[in-house]
């Protein structure tokens, strides 16, 4: 085992056991809350239970797989309720006869991060998808080709974030969780061929506020009970790139220091009396809306005036049926692989109930339950039958009807029953009725507009451009 394991692994929280099947054979978790996760049940399926829980990610998959025990995967799950778990973890391989038949995961609870006060260094290394980069050394070797998409704002979105890597400015990426921003991230990070040891990744949720700004800017000697000269993340990052994840999560009074390096390139590190000077390419992202975000007081105005040169918005995956479809089919196309399945697609039921539901995970959530679904499936046809227990009761019979979409004081009506269009024709016509319906009310005031229609003023203007609405100044 070994010897630099960050937590003590002699008294485990929870021990979680799983066949070859990936189900669920024993969870102490279950057993020790019992009525808090009655729905977490033994000889369910791991992936529906835990749906955050993908191949690519799943340390148990991992030790499954290779047939070797996989030591200090950190790892964020989210169970069937949608609640979040920090997790590190030891997990072994079960082996009977020469054959893989199961696995065991001894888990540490690190939800509340307790375990983790002492240890920033560990914190420091974790991304967001709960990798564990002790040199942050990574492997993610993630492209811009690696975006699947075929929707026209999210390929423009690529390219202005190919450009956005050309400069020196630093970039803010928003979107709703799931969207892909880590991924955009990435991608951007690997455009630019910046030296792995000079990519620094930090989510900045994952930290208690009292040791971020030590671990961000360093430390000096007497600074604080126990603290030693050590240096900062920026520091370490000098003449490369840092990606900073959850950057609403950061403390107010954290977030004017970062302002400093993105205006000056100088920082001081705690209790030092000298500054210090730093190149560094900064990329942000956060999951919510900037101006929602300046309003709620968790993302300061002057750091998003510094960061809004550079701004991508990952629309949700509800805004691209067309994404939809093509994600779907290319999902199931990896899974059948993954999984030795023939699925050869989905019933018109499911498709309808696709396009219709909210996904407010978005693609990673579509990705998940797609999984969920070719795992549990007999059939060579996915059906609503097959959705993860979660989405039951969510489907809805559409029939003959009318949507009715509320805009203000405003009203848009299409009856699909008549017009004798395709979904996308229907939904493009829709839209264009209501933003013009909605801007004529506001005088072309984009922003106002933006507001009644619950969109981002930078939507609204490739809205606008997609659907040859004219754009007349910059109200």
């Amino acid at each position: 085992m070994d010897n630099n394991n960050p937590v003590d692994f002699k008294k485990a929280d929870y021990i979680l056991v799983v066949n070859k099947d990936y189900k669920i054979v024993y969870n102490s978790r279950f057993d020790k809350k019992l009525g808090a996760e009655s729905s977490i049940r033994p000889y369910r399926n791991f992936f529906e239970m835990y749906p955050s829980q993908g191949r690519r990610n799943s340390s148990i998959v991992k030790a499954m797989s290779t047939g070797a025990p996989v030591y200090n995967s950190a790892q964020e799950w989210t169970d069937i309720n949608g609640k979040v778990y920090v997790t590190q973890n030891i997990t072994l391989p079960i082996i009977h006869e020469g054959q893989v038949i199961g696995a065991v995961e001894l888990t540490k609870d690190l939800t509340n991060m307790g375990a983790l006060q002492d240890k920033p260094e560990f914190l420091q290394s974790i991304s967001q998808d709960g990798s564990y980069h002790p040199n942050r050394d990574s492997n993610d070797r993630t492209s811009f080709e690696d975006i699947l998409t075929i929707n026209d704002g999210m390929l423009n979105t690529i390219e202005q974030a190919k450009l956005f890597a050309s400069n020196n400015n630093p970039i803010l990426i928003y979107g709703e969780t799931g969207t892909g921003k880590e991924m955009f991230a990435q991608a951007i990070i690997n455009y630019m061929v910046a030296p792995k040891q000079k990519v620094i990744i930090q989510n900045c949720a994952a930290v208690p506020d009292n040791l971020i700004e030590g671990i961000l800017f360093g430390t000096t000697k007497g600074s604080y009970t126990g603290a030693e000269n050590k240096k900062g993340l920026f520091e370490e990052a000098d003449g490369g790139i840092f990606f900073l994840d959850e950057l609403n999560a950061m403390p107010y009074g954290v977030q004017g220091k970062l302002l400093r390096v993105l205006q000056e390139g100088t920082f001081r590190p705690l209790g030092a009396s000298k500054e210090k000077k730093v190149n560094v390419k900064i990329i942000a992202a956060m999951n919510v809306d900037p101006m929602e975000a300046i309003e709620n007081k968790t993302l300061r105005k002057d750091l998003f005036y510094r960061l809004s040169s550079n701004m991508l918005y990952l629309s949700p995956l509800r805004e691209r049926p067309d994404d939809i479809e093509y994600l779907t089919d290319n999902y199931i196309d990896y899974f059948n692989s993954v999984y030795g399945k023939n699925v050869k697609g989905i019933s018109e039921d499911l498709r309808e109930f696709f396009l219709d539901y909210a996904w407010e995970g978005n693609v990673r959530e579509l990705k998940h339950v797609i999984e969920a679904m070719i795992t549990m499936t007999t059939s060579d046809l996915l059906d609503i039958k097959d959705i993860p227990v979660y989405l039951n009761g969510k489907h809805k019979d559409k029939g003959k009807r009318k949507f009715e979409p509320k805009t203000g004081n405003s009203r848009v009506v299409i009856d699909l029953d008549k017009e004798g269009m395709d979904l996308r024709e229907a939904v493009d016509r829709l839209e264009r009725e209501m933003i013009v319906k909605v801007l004529g009310e506001c005088r072309g005031n984009k922003t106002r507009a933006g507001e009644i229609l619950g969109i981002p003023r930078q939507t609204l203007k490739y809205k606008m451009d997609r659907l040859g609405i004219p754009y007349d100044g910059e109200k």
